[in-house]
């Protein structure tokens, strides 16, 4: 573990400033550290390694879907069948892997879109799926979400690492976060080098459900 790492962390989620004399729940809050800065920073380096041109927006966008889910695009039940039709209609590369957790904790999965059209999850399975993914989730507030944003981003300043226009990338997030808007897309960089297609599903739902059939047809 990168000793930078467990000070920025245990600095977060101290009860108490930083040189000040620790407590017990500081003595606590250090043990937690360490692990949850060993899933951030496995999660970032599953990033980096596995889409190299992922921009800082990118990276921002993985771990929000960790928390929102797929909600933002299900506002309307029928635009988004509607989308997911059309994008099922396409006919570039559909690539990426079949399917991977996302963020740190891993509360959903992106799930490979080519599933679908090869016939291995039957749409009218999938699609319900999909929707029920965001029924029952609370999303966080907005003031919880950017402390666990703000811990993320202490993880990538610690390990040194930077991304293409992230200056650019860090003021357009951050003037969506003073409106109150935490809904990030992906990078044209990122979208032209993987064509990724995919949706978010629930873990559960995807363990239950989507896994069994992909296992199913191996």
């Amino acid at each position: 573990m990168n000793n930078k790492i467990i000070i920025i962390l245990g600095c977060l989620l101290s009860l108490t400033a930083c040189g000040k004399k620790s407590s017990n729940t500081d003595e606590a809050n250090a043990l937690i550290a360490p692990t949850i800065a060993d899933s951030i920073s496995e999660a970032l380096d599953y990033q980096i390694s596995h889409y190299p041109s992922s921009q800082y927006r990118d990276v921002y966008k993985n771990f929000m879907q960790d928390f929102f889910g797929p909600g933002h695009i299900l506002a309307d039940t029928a635009a988004s069948g509607r989308y997911l039709r059309q994008e099922l209609a396409e006919e570039g590369p559909f690539e990426g892997p079949l399917y991977e957790k996302t963020g740190f904790r891993g509360n959903f999965y992106r799930v490979n879109l080519s599933l679908i059209k090869e016939g291995v999850i039957p749409y009218d399975t999938f699609f319900p799926v999909f929707v029920e993914s965001v029924q029952g989730i609370t999303p966080p507030s907005g003031g919880e979400w950017m402390k666990t944003w703000n811990l993320i981003d202490s993880v990538i300043m610690a390990k040194g690492l930077h991304f293409p226009d992230e200056n650019i990338d860090r003021q357009a997030l951050a003037d969506q976060f003073a409106e109150g808007n935490f809904i990030a897309h992906h990078s044209g960089r990122f979208n032209e080098s993987v064509h990724f297609h995919y949706r978010i599903i629930s873990r559960d739902n995807f363990e239950k459900i989507i896994l069994p059939l992909i296992e199913k047809s191996k």
